[in-house]
């Protein structure tokens, strides 16, 4: 089973910024792959070397990852990457508790730390030139969430803070690897 955990970062593209994914530019993306266990990262011109990763996927493991990082990401790639079976974590916390949830709260209930930043900080730090403190940033995110996502896995949960007071969500987990087919438009020779 081969997994790729993935997060991007993006700065906007149009003056005076806002949050429409249809005017963000990728700045960075990055992943976990399970096969190598090896974190990397790929800015803009490098996506040619991500695509032949993420087709060789058995799941796409993100938070928010269905709504954000893959449709900005299908922006960049001729294929279409929503064809290959994902897991957005976001997306399965909401299912089951009926809202959303923060990264950071799972990841201070969950595992017991904090996110280095936030999005915004990521911006601001890719506009000031400092691209190797968004990199670490986005890989730190990765980490987090590929490790929520074992501790999911592995216990059938995620926790949560809420009102100071740590809450669990079950998640049903039995679906998370299965392997289906893909029907994905594959753009490198294998």
């Amino acid at each position: 089973m081969r997994r790729i955990t993935v997060d991007i970062e993006t700065i906007n593209a149009t003056v005076g910024g806002g949050f429409d994914p249809n005017d963000m530019k990728l700045a960075v993306a990055c992943i976990h792959d399970s096969e190598t266990d090896q974190y990397t990262s790929y800015k803009e011109e490098e996506l040619p070397s991500l695509w032949p990763i993420l087709e060789r996927a058995d799941v796409i493991i993100g938070y928010n990852s269905d709504h954000f990082d893959i449709p900005i990401l299908n922006r960049y790639y001729t294929g279409d990457l929503s064809t290959i079976h994902s897991v957005d974590l976001l997306s399965k916390i909401r299912e089951a508790l009926g809202r959303r949830i923060k990264l950071d709260s799972v990841a201070q209930a969950t595992l017991g730390r904090k996110k280095s930043g936030s999005g915004l900080d990521a911006i601001k730090w890719w506009l000031n030139g400092e691209e190797e403190k968004v990199i670490k940033y986005c890989i730190e995110d990765v980490r987090i969430t590929k490790e929520i996502y074992e501790y999911a896995m592995q216990n059938g949960k995620i926790r949560f803070s809420d009102l100071g007071k740590k809450r669990d969500v079950s998640l049903d987990t039995s679906d998370w690897e299965s392997v289906n087919p893909s029907s994905l438009t594959h753009t490198l020779p294998f």
